[in-house]
């Protein structure tokens, strides 16, 4: 399935394209040497690699050795973001690594991207190694990708062909995306970079291609996504899109900015296809996985604040990042320590998938003498350290506690109404 072609005039308009000519790169990598290599270095040792690249140069091309070497260096690092799976079937460059979108992320996107337009042909711009247009394939979605670099292009293609070969016909080009006729797509992806030679960009206006001029491209297709950095501040998303913010196993991963031509889906607010919500201008969105729980804001005020109670709930990154702690406060009927500090208070227990719950045993006023003496008498060996609004470093804080003990607990080092506190607890049941 695809093909990778050189070209930056509009899909719908131009001649059939000419197939671009194979990387060299890539090319000794599927042969069936290179295949072998790739084979017998999966499970390698990385400390090892002298002696084992002396070894096998004895029998193989010392560059395709070195390549085989490279892309199992890659493939290690793979696993975490797309699972062995998936990791080993799959070839990156160091860069694509770095910008790639984990697996059950994309697959999210995926989804309500069919459920946005579920016939649609996506037009994949900054494609990388392909990890967005893999999900999009195996969605049922037709995808054409679009990169610069020719390496990335064909690793983009192969991976796809690999993982999603049931999938639509998909097309990968090779061009500026600055410079792509979009004319005539159907629905946009948009990945720009945000990384440079320092290191992160943070002025979304530094990405390449800059955030504005990737809302704008997206608003001339009528249906498409943005992925964007999680920390953009609320004031630079576009009131026609809709913001989501993603977090996997409780990290937060990223952020994406949705939009949808006006009259462009039928149901304003419902759900389309596979039962995904459709897109909803000018509102925030925090999506939890692996389970999926999404929270959509309701324009709350700020919670107000409270005494400390029994329990004390902990919201998911992507809840703080897409600024909806008062949803979930009053789903819990709670209110906040401090104005300043998403720590959420309550008297009771309630089940949300939105937040970690803690029972609270002890509060103290901070002070390491009055810890120390708690956590010995009651015997406490490991703690586990969390803060907002405080400057302790958890590794030092427990480096000074010395702690020994069978016991396990958790502190938090905060402050309740302005106050430097300590509240002490363990995990709710």
């Amino acid at each position: 399935m695809g093909r990778v072609t050189d070209r930056a005039s509009s899909p719908a308009a131009s001649p059939p394209p000419v197939p671009a000519p194979a990387t060299p790169l890539l090319a000794p990598l599927l042969s069936a040497e290179g295949q072998a290599l790739l084979a017998e270095l999966r499970d390698h040792d990385p400390a090892q690699e002298l002696a084992l690249a002396t070894r096998l140069r004895r029998d193989h091309p010392a560059e395709l050795v070195s390549a085989a070497l490279a892309q199992a260096r890659l493939r290690q690092r793979g696993v975490a973001k797309f699972g062995a799976e998936d990791a080993y079937r799959m070839y990156f460059t160091p860069h694509g690594i770095e910008q790639a979108t984990r697996g059950s992320v994309a697959a999210h996107r995926a989804a309500r991207f069919r459920a946005l337009a579920p016939d649609a042909r996506v037009t994949d711009l900054c494609c990388g190694i392909g990890g967005d247009a893999i999900e999009l394939a195996r969605a049922g979605l037709a995808v054409t990708a679009v990169d610069l670099d020719p390496l990335t292009c064909e690793i983009a293609l192969t991976n796809v062909r690999a993982l999603a070969p049931d999938g639509p016909p998909m097309t990968v080009t090779r061009a500026d995306v600055l410079e792509y006729d979009t004319t005539g797509a159907d629905a946009l992806f948009i990945d720009p970079a945000r990384r440079g030679g320092r290191g992160r960009i943070f002025d979304p206006e530094a990405y390449s291609p800059p955030l504005s001029w990737a809302v704008d491209a997206v608003r001339r297709a009528g249906a498409g996504a943005v992925k964007i950095a999680p920390g953009i501040p609320h004031e630079l998303i576009p009131d026609d899109f809709e913001a989501e913010w993603i977090s996997d196993g409780g990290d937060v991963k990223e952020a994406v900015l949705w939009h949808r031509r006006e009259g462009g889906h039928e149901g304003e607010g419902g759900r389309g296809d596979g039962g995904q919500e459709i897109i909803v201008p000018g509102t925030r969105r925090a999506t939890l996985l692996p389970s999926g729980a999404t929270l959509t804001g309701r324009g709350l005020p700020d919670p107000p604040v409270r005494p400390v109670g029994r329990f004390l709930y902990e919201p998911d990154g992507a809840v703080i990042r897409a600024h909806l702690v008062a949803e979930v406060a009053e789903d819990l009927d709670g209110g906040l320590l401090d104005e300043t500090i998403a720590y959420i208070t309550t008297d009771e227990a309630r089940p949300t998938p939105f937040a970690t719950a803690y029972e609270i045993t002890d509060q103290l006023p901070f002070g390491l003498k009055k810890l120390k003496a708690l956590l010995r008498e009651r015997e406490v060996g490991v703690l586990t350290v969390k803060k907002r609004g405080s400057a302790v470093e958890p590794e030092e804080l427990r480096r000074r506690l010395k702690l020994k003990g069978p016991h396990a607990s958790t502190v938090f080092l905060t402050r309740v109404a302005g106050a430097p506190t300590m509240l002490i607890g363990h995990p709710a049941e």
